[in-house]
């Protein structure tokens, strides 16, 4: 028996198991710039947020997936607005191996998803950089 977290990783990429996700691909927030970081929640609805809001084209996906290395607190999302971290999102710049994946998951509402959106595009005209990197 193992006490160690799930954690996924939502995008839209295509990825089989044991595809390793690492740092360096273009972010899905701000300017887009390669990401020094990849990053995962052990909670499954930070993960559909990622999948849903991921840039590209097609579903999205959300994959189980095992840190390769150390993984940290991600300072985009604890305590600057959520104390304590309750989404339970990390990062690394170690990879991660994809080890299962999701197929069943409700996203959020048509409405809910407008509203992220519209709140992500006020802050990037705002100038606000979204991802701590």
């Amino acid at each position: 028996m193992t006490d160690s977290p799930t954690y996924y990783h939502g995008t839209k990429a295509d990825l089989k198991l044991g595809d390793l996700i690492e740092p360096g691909y273009a972010s899905n927030y701000g300017k887009r710039n390669p990401g020094n970081f990849v990053y995962l929640s052990a909670t499954l609805d930070a993960a559909i947020w990622g999948a849903e809001l991921a840039v590209g084209e097609g579903q999205g996906r959300i994959y189980i997936v095992e840190p390769v290395g150390t993984i940290e607190d991600d300072p985009n999302l604890t305590d600057k607005r959520f104390p304590g971290n309750p989404t339970k999102s990390y990062r690394s710049r170690d990879p991660f191996r994809v080890v299962g994946e999701v197929t069943e998951w409700e996203g959020h509402s048509p409405e809910r998803l407008k509203e992220m959106r519209d709140h992500l595009a006020d802050l990037n005209r705002r100038g606000v950089v979204a991802i701590e990197e």
